[in-house]
């Protein structure tokens, strides 16, 4: 299928509306979707016989800044028995950053939200174990985040290297 046939598929089943718009600057190109229809959407993706996305091979996010005042979720879907892929997007605001879980959906997602979450702050609502991945539990901020300022210690260790230090 072309990118094409999976929005109308989309459309068709959800409405007009659901998808935003095509975004070409991707490879491969993606789906816009608006943010609070991914579970929906996800959902049709992966039960459709036309379609049988039974492989949420990444999610990843990504921070537009304070400019744009936007952060982008990213998913890479692979159907095994159909093999073809593609990549939704959803534009969430910075100060609003909460989407719905697709966990339900995909065991992979489970990690891969719990690490857009300790990296980004992005919530995953009603996901089944929402805490941090990599960094320790009481560290404060997310990592990714453009605005994101390192704090000098950590429980009392320097966790900024001096330019003069050796590596």
């Amino acid at each position: 299928m072309q990118v094409e046939q999976f929005k109308n598929l989309i459309d068709s089943k959800l409405g007009v509306g659901t998808v935003l718009s095509i975004d070409e600057n991707t490879t491969p190109t993606a789906i816009v979707v608006a943010a609070n229809q991914i579970a929906p959407v996800c959902q049709v993706l992966k039960d459709h016989p036309e379609t049988l996305f039974d492989l949420l091979s990444c999610l990843t996010a990504i921070d537009n800044g304070p400019e744009a005042n936007t952060m982008e979720v990213i998913y890479n879907l692979y159907s095994i028995p159909l093999e073809h892929a593609l990549t939704l997007k959803v534009f969430i605001p910075r100060d609003q950053v909460e989407i719905e879980t697709v966990s339900h959906l995909w065991k992979t997602a489970d990690w891969h939200e719990r690490e857009a979450y300790d990296l980004f702050g992005i919530k995953f609502m009603n996901h089944p174990d929402l805490r941090r991945i990599l960094m320790p539990a009481d560290w404060e901020g997310h990592p990714m985040r453009k605005d994101y300022v390192e704090p000098e210690t950590y429980r009392g260790m320097k966790t900024i290297r001096e330019e003069d230090d050796p590596i």
